[in-house]
């Protein structure tokens, strides 16, 4: 795997993270995969609620593999807010940062003395990022800003499954990876207005504002076609306002992903004389369910082997439905070089995913795993706070 040998982007600078969870987390953990110093701020004792969160029965070292994941390549200083001294320590550390970032309800720094105007006051140039779940104003200011929640406001759940099946979420943590994303760009770009003028920021995302960001292509559809809601499709339903063929089908032993394309050249390509009747463009949209449920009976005829060699041969756009499994066994997976071992100071390992992000051609790499509750703590109060 080739990693940089030069210089991260992000080199020497310093990220507080007081986040939980894994919206903040997931912007944290791309911060540091780009070259800066992230120290978690966690709670004595209990550290970050995810370090308990289990999304199936496995651990390492003590935590969810779910807190590995998110939080390597990151340092841990475990403190109690409440308490004046500790606070001082950390008034000490947010005096030398770049970045401080949190995702608590709103409301809660502003108790602990740590809100962007008060935080300002110590360190005008700092780079504030807040996530919330919907926003610091309005009716849903307090609502809790979990995922499953945030894509149920927000339309997005309503999109899924067929006309006939009640709203389908996604079936991993979108709301939250994108509000992180997000907050990670928002920062990145006042770092950038920081080098020019010296001016700090306070940058905020949301989930749910996320997630209608997200949704933009379809959102914009709606609203200049006189607000009239798409039909999910009663067949294989797979985008609400994209006619035949678009959609997944089961084959002889799998599945068969067909995108957009000619309805009447994917007939002569499956040697499907009934699809070659629809000559009209809009009929592929009108009368979508019932050319769809002609797929469905053919593409359950033959393997999705034998349907994959007519059709990829004339950039007709479709795919294999892969298993994980299957895609880590597949060469166009590994030469991504996607995954690398991650290993905390006392040798427990895990595998996980890379940073996706190519700079010149190269990788961001490392192998230090994510830490232990105040793992770092000494060494922090001597480097950066001066205590030894």
């Amino acid at each position: 795997m080739t990693e940089i040998n030069s210089l991260k982007p992000l080199e020497d600078l310093l990220v507080l993270d007081f986040s939980q969870f894994l919206s903040g987390p997931s912007a944290s953990l791309r911060l540091a995969d780009m070259g800066a110093r992230v120290i978690k701020i966690e709670r004595s004792g209990t550290g970050d609620i995810c370090r308990t969160l289990y999304i199936s029965n496995q651990e390492l070292d003590g935590d969810s593999t779910l807190f590995h994941s998110i939080n390597r390549n990151k340092e841990s200083f475990a403190v109690d807010l409440k308490n004046p001294e500790e606070l001082e320590l950390i008034k000490k550390l947010i005096r030398k940062a770049d970045v401080m970032m949190g995702n608590f309800r709103p409301g809660v720094m502003e108790r602990l003395g740590l809100d962007y105007e008060q935080v300002k006051i110590i360190n005008p140039q700092i780079i504030y990022g807040e996530i919330s779940g919907y926003g610091d104003e309005g009716p849903w200011r307090d609502k809790p800003g979990q995922d499953l929640l945030v894509q149920s406001f927000s339309g997005l759940a309503w999109l899924n499954g067929d006309a006939d099946q009640p709203p389908m979420p996604f079936g991993l943590a979108v709301a939250d990876m994108m509000a992180g994303a997000q907050l990670a760009q928002g920062i990145l770009a006042c770092l950038v207005r920081r080098g020019i003028t010296g001016e700090g920021a306070l940058v905020q995302a949301s989930l749910l504002e996320a997630t209608l960001d997200f949704q933009f292509e379809v959102l914009s559809t709606y609203l200049n076609d006189g607000k009239q809601l798409p039909e999910r499709s009663s067949v294989h339903n797979a985008h609400a306002y994209l006619g035949a063929p678009y959609g997944i089908y089961q084959t002889q032993n799998g599945y068969l992903a067909l995108a957009m394309g000619s309805v009447i050249k994917l007939g002569e390509l499956l040697a499907c004389p009934e699809l070659t009747t629809y000559t009209d463009s809009k009929e592929w949209s009108t009368k979508r369910d019932e050319i769809k449920q002609i797929l469905v009976e053919h593409l359950q005829t033959a393997t999705t082997e034998q349907w994959l060699s007519a059709l990829e041969p004339a950039d007709y756009w479709c795919a294999d439905v892969l298993t994980w499994s299957r895609l880590m066994g597949h060469e166009g997976f590994t030469t991504l070089q996607m995954t690398q071992q991650v290993t905390r100071s006392n040798g427990a390992s895990l595998m996980t995913t890379r940073c996706p992000i190519r700079m010149d051609g190269q990788l961001f790499t490392s192998t230090k795993g994510s830490p232990r509750i105040g793992e770092h703590n000494a060494a922090i109060l001597e480097e950066i706070v001066g205590l030894g």
